[in-house]
């Protein structure tokens, strides 16, 4: 997999893939090169940080020879993946915000750097839900607890005047228990992320209650933010802001051609059906990471996981002590499209 993803740039044209890459342009040159050579990216195990993948050619021509990808599942991700993160485990990496956000909260040693797409989860209910607030009372199935998806929901469902650890009888085991339980109506919603929500609704599994790519106000803000360790931050700033463009134009190579975010993923060792992959990479907003704010997508899920109970923290505190825009706004300028 590996080969054909370096095939697709080689066929591709070095000149060509440069120019998509932002690689090769007189930003890039004019640079030191990084700090260090080595960077360990956290294993998310979602299809939404299919970037991170796409960007293993575009970090080794911004001068990365030893790339790794460590921890997995609901270890990478999440709020404990904030913490690995934190703790030294990771350097950089994909995760989604409102779990970020209550990682700040608690003191996590990470920067967020910039967002990278907004809208992959979505939110499906049983014969029994009609809507979110129907969920009063209700059984929902997610991976963890303080899992993205759990983070998530707490978030929406405390936006419609639900209490999540109270209203809400939250059950913990696995996405194909999960989505296996709302196909047999023994739970009453679930919350995936892609490739999930495209296996429920060709499945015709339960009913999509929301989809964060189109439903507002969720559709207006960042899912996955790159966050980094913060003191490799500030020992490694090139290495950063090289890392940040490959992720950032890694988006930009999946919505331009999403067989290759598709391909980059499966040689990670993930086995989704193929073709759900494929419609989770041509349905998410890639590419769009200059069109949104992060700091008002922190700002928002600050706000709402106040109000859910689960950060304690104002928002300004947050984006004031964990967030560098710099390095993005560098980018936006010398990536002009």
């Amino acid at each position: 997999m590996r080969e054909r993803r370096r095939e697709f740039l080689r066929i591709f044209g070095v000149a060509g893939a440069a120019a998509i890459a932002g690689i090769g342009s007189k930003w890039a040159h004019a640079e030191p090169p990084p700090e260090t050579t080595r960077i360990r990216f956290a294993k998310v195990p979602s299809i939404c940080v299919a970037p991170q993948y796409v960007a293993e050619d575009l970090l080794r021509a911004e001068g990365f020879t030893d790339i790794s990808y460590v921890g997995s599942g609901m270890e990478a991700g999440g709020v404990r993946g904030a913490q690995m993160m934190s703790e030294g485990g990771s350097d950089i990496g994909m995760n989604f915000a409102a779990p970020l956000v209550i990682g700040l909260d608690r003191g996590a040693g990470i920067s967020l750097l910039g967002g990278v797409h907004v809208g992959c989860f979505e939110l499906f209910g049983s014969a029994r839900v009609g809507s979110i607030k129907d969920l009063k009372g209700k059984t929902v199935s997610v991976l963890a607890k303080e899992s993205a998806q759990q983070v998530f929901l707490a978030s929406i469902a405390t936006s419609i005047g639900l209490d999540p650890n109270r209203d809400i009888d939250w059950v913990y085991q696995p996405a194909a228990e999960g989505k296996q339980l709302l196909a047999e109506g023994k739970i009453d919603a679930y919350l995936g992320f892609p490739p999930d929500p495209q296996e429920l609704r060709e499945k015709r599994i339960g009913r999509m209650l929301l989809n964060s790519a189109i439903d507002r106000p969720w559709s207006q803000y960042f899912c996955c933010m790159v966050a980094a360790n913060r003191e490799w931050v500030r020992k490694h700033p090139i290495a950063a802001k090289r890392a940040l463009r490959a992720i950032l134009k890694g988006s930009e190579l999946c919505a331009s051609d999403p067989e290759l975010g598709v391909r980059a993923y499966l040689a990670q060792g993930y086995t989704p059906n193929p073709e759900h992959a494929r419609q989770a990479l041509r349905e998410l907003p890639y590419g769009h990471w200059r069109d949104y704010n992060p700091e008002e997508t922190v700002r928002f899920y600050a706000l709402r996981l106040r109000e859910a109970g689960m950060v304690k923290s104002p928002p300004q505190k947050l984006i004031s002590q964990g967030t560098d825009w710099r390095v993005l706004d560098q980018l936006k300028r010398e990536l002009k499209t």
